[in-house]
């Protein structure tokens, strides 16, 4: 089973609420599942959710690289040279990402958020398509500041063949079967699982052998 879910804004990746932050059981009551990656609570959008430890791996763990898709909206117009920093990289703390696929968008068909982004009159904002096959603590707002044009709002459209298409903020599908429809978006764009590095095995394997181990949170 796997649960395609718009996370609101201001609720937490976990089924438990902290003080006055909710977490997902204010909008899931199905036992057993957990999520497959992380959203910080600031952030908003498509959060995979799944009972199959397998999946769950192979979707969140950064060995496999499926991409994210992020609309963001960032403070400022960013120029070429930003555009071309994200292109290649850039350094943050721990050590230089990896490049992101980036371009400016018009502004998305998106729901208002709550509570709304404060606009300052004599600064312009602009929207971002960016995608990442990795995933880092606030990767994506680190790296918008560092070329210089902070993030005001984030939006994780898609993971993989999955997105937020027809689903809105607080509400759910579910996925009856989804190891077919991700076999095949891996098929169809050069995916596969990574080498078993225990026997020494470099050769390319099956979607379902894949044994990917979590490296760090996924929370744009």
């Amino acid at each position: 089973m796997l649960i395609v879910f718009n996370k609101p804004f201001n609720v937490l990746c976990q089924f438990r609420s902290e003080q006055d932050v909710p977490g997902l059981a204010r909008y899931i009551s199905i036992p057993a599942i957990y999520p497959a990656g992380r959203l910080d609570k600031d952030s908003e959008g498509l959060l995979l959710l799944t009972d199959d430890g397998k999946l769950q791996n192979r979707i969140s763990a950064p060995a496999f690289k499926l991409p994210k898709i992020y609309w963001v909206q960032v403070e400022g117009k960013p120029d070429s040279a930003a555009l071309k920093a994200l292109r290649h990289g850039v350094r943050l703390k721990e050590g230089p990402s990896a490049p992101a696929e980036v371009s400016i968008i018009p502004e998305p068909a998106v729901w208002p958020r709550q509570p709304p982004i404060r606009h300052r009159l004599n600064v312009p904002d602009s929207w971002l398509s960016l995608t990442l096959r990795e995933g880092r603590n606030r990767q994506v707002r680190r790296m918008t500041a560092a070329v210089g044009y902070p993030t005001l709002r984030l939006i994780r459209y898609a993971i993989g063949p999955w997105t937020l298409a027809g689903i809105e903020p607080g509400q759910w599908q579910e996925i009856e079967q989804p190891w077919p429809t991700l076999q095949q978006y891996c098929e169809s764009h050069d995916i596969s699982a990574p080498p078993d590095r225990r026997r020494g095995d470099r050769t390319k394997r099956p979607l379902s052998h894949g044994r990917g181990r979590r490296r760090g949170p996924d929370r744009p």
